[in-house]
C-alpha cells in the first residue's frame, strides 16, 4: 500500500517535495560531516577539544609544585650569581670550571624543579618528568595511586608523577582538620565556638565542613581519577602510551659533567 500511495501523492504536491528535498536534506548533510569531523579533530594527539561535538574546548589542566618552582628559581639565581662572579674575576682554569659547572647544574636544576608537570584533558594525560615525557591516553590507565609518591599505572607499567609530590605533613594536617570539623558538626549544626589563641583556632560546624579536607596531592589524584573514569571509555581517549626522552636536558648535563670531570682530573 505504501509503495503504491507514494506515486499518487507526487503529482498532487507538484514541486513541493523537490523544494523540501532541496531544503531539508541540505542541513542534514551539513550536520553529518560536522558530527563526523568533531571526533576526528578530538582524536588528534595533543588536542584539547572535547569528544562530543558542540562541547567547548578548554585548556589542559596543569598540576605543578609551587614549592619546586620557587626552589628552582632560587637555585638558578644562586648558580647565576656564583657563575658570573667566577667568569668575571677568576683565572682561565676557574672560568672553564665555572662554565662546565653551569652546563651541568643548570639543566639538572631545571629538570628537577621547573620542568615537572602533569597536563590533563578529556583525551589523555601528559606526564612531564625530569628526563621523560609520557603521554597516557585515559583508556590505558589502570590505576592512579597516591601513597608515599604519586603514580599512574598504564599498560602494566608504573610511572611516577614528579609534579605531584606527596606531603605526609599536609595529609596529617588535613586529617586533623577533618576530625575537628566532624566533632564540631556532631555537637551542633551551627558555627562552633572559637577556640585557641584570640579565638582563631575554631572550626565552623555543619555537615558541609565535615565532608573532609584533602591534602593537595590527594586532591589532584582524585581529580585525575575522575577524568580517567569519565573519559576512559571514550573513543578519542584510546591509543598507546608513548615515552619521549628529554635529550635537551640530558645532553647538556652529560656534556657539562664530562667537561667538569676532565678539568678536575687535570688539576
Amino acid at each position: 500500500m505504501s509503495s503504491e500511495s507514494r506515486p499518487e501523492r507526487e503529482p498532487e504536491q507538484g514541486r513541493e517535495p523537490d523544494a523540501a528535498s532541496a531544503s531539508g536534506p541540505a542541513p542534514a548533510s551539513e550536520a553529518e560531516p560536522g558530527g563526523e569531523a568533531a571526533p576526528d579533530a578530538a582524536a588528534t594527539p595533543g588536542s584539547a577539544a572535547a569528544a562530543e561535538p558542540g562541547t567547548p574546548a578548554y585548556a589542559d589542566r596543569c598540576y605543578r609544585s609551587p614549592a619546586a618552582l620557587a626552589g628552582g628559581v632560587m637555585l638558578l639565581l644562586l648558580a647565576g650569581w656564583l657563575g658570573t662572579d667566577a667568569l668575571l674575576h677568576g683565572v682561565t682554569r676557574t672560568r672553564l670550571i665555572a662554565l662546565a659547572g653551569l652546563l651541568l647544574v643548570v639543566p639538572l636544576v631545571v629538570a628537577f624543579t621547573l620542568r615537572p608537570a602533569v597536563y590533563a584533558n578529556p583525551q589523555r594525560m601528559r606526564v612531564r618528568n625530569p628526563f621523560r615525557t609520557i603521554t597516557v591516553p585515559w583508556g590505558t590507565v589502570e590505576s592512579l595511586q597516591s601513597g608515599y609518591s604519586s603514580e599512574v599505572v598504564a599498560d602494566g607499567t608504573k610511572y611516577q608523577l614528579w609534579s605531584i609530590p606527596v606531603s605526609l605533613r599536609a595529609r596529617k594536617r588535613a586529617a586533623r582538620q577533618t576530625e575537628r570539623a566532624e566533632r564540631a558538626a556532631s555537637r551542633s549544626s551551627g558555627p562552633a565556638r572559637p577556640t585557641g589563641f584570640l579565638g582563631l583556632g575554631g572550626v565552623p560546624g555543619g555537615e558541609d565542613d565535615a565532608t573532609g579536607k584533602r591534602a593537595p596531592s590527594d586532591q589532584a589524584i582524585d581529580e585525575l581519577r575522575a577524568l580517567a573514569l569519565e573519559n576512559g571509555e571514550s573513543s578519542t581517549a584510546q591509543g598507546e602510551v608513548t615515552v619521549r626522552w628529554a635529550y635537551e636536558i640530558a645532553a647538556p648535563a652529560l656534556a657539562g659533567g664530562v667537561a667538569l670531570a676532565v678539568l678536575l682530573g687535570l688539576l
